[in-house]
């Protein structure tokens, strides 16, 4: 079966979020569409639609990628952090038998990718899109959606910094843990106190308190 194709939206958010695009670099829809293989006006239109998403912004007559400063930064952790949470108490009450093989499965696959932090960054967003998808809420994923639509616009992960990436994954395995006991308040806090190390990290890492492996 072959891959769905994807349209020129997708493709431009896929090049921000794994880093081809970076905050400030400025895109170009003629470069756009050579680069995609497709014609300027659906380039025209996935540029128009970022711009509303707030995911570029304008630099005189420039469409560049947009940047979160520390406030917006606090925000979005906040934000994620509760609905992240919320999404960890309903998988917990509503999660199958397989759903929850799936995150144990996920979270021991991802142990061999200690070490490759874009590669392990990947799998982060994997886990928890599962979380979310196992929270059967359409309305909830679908705000969860819109705030990891915004983590694109980070530069860099918390999981470069040293050590980061195994502390991950011992909450990973702490929140699965939750979900699988049924545990609601147990599921909803570690996943809450894990996206407040994760920004935590991530403050440091921007003041250049410590170092990033990436």
């Amino acid at each position: 079966m072959k891959a769905p194709i994807k349209d020129a939206y997708s493709l431009i958010l896929e090049a921000i979020d794994t880093g081809i695009y970076k905050p400030g670099d400025r895109l170009v829809e003629s470069d756009l569409a050579e680069r995609f293989g497709v014609s300027r006006t659906p380039i025209r239109e996935a540029l128009q639609r970022l711009e509303t998403q707030s995911l570029l912004t304008r630099d005189g007559r420039s469409l560049i990628v947009a940047s979160l400063d520390h406030n917006e930064l606090a925000e979005l952790y906040v934000v994620r952090a509760e609905l992240e949470g919320l999404a960890a108490g309903l998988a917990a009450r509503h999660a199958t038998a397989e759903e929850v093989r799936v995150l144990r499965d996920m979270v021991e696959h991802d142990r061999k990718l200690i070490g490759d932090p874009k590669a392990l960054s990947r799998a982060n967003r994997r886990f928890h899109k599962q979380i979310h998808l196992a929270s059967h809420n359409r309305f909830l994923v679908q705000q969860l959606d819109l705030v990891h639509r915004s983590m694109a616009l980070l530069a860099t992960t918390s999981l470069a910094a040293a050590g980061r990436d195994e502390d991950t994954l011992n909450e990973h395995e702490a929140i699965v843990s939750g979900i699988e006991a049924h545990d609601a308040n147990t599921a909803s806090k570690a996943l809450r106190e894990h996206i407040s190390k994760a920004f935590v990290t991530r403050l440091k890492l921007d003041s250049g308190e410590i170092d990033s492996l990436a």
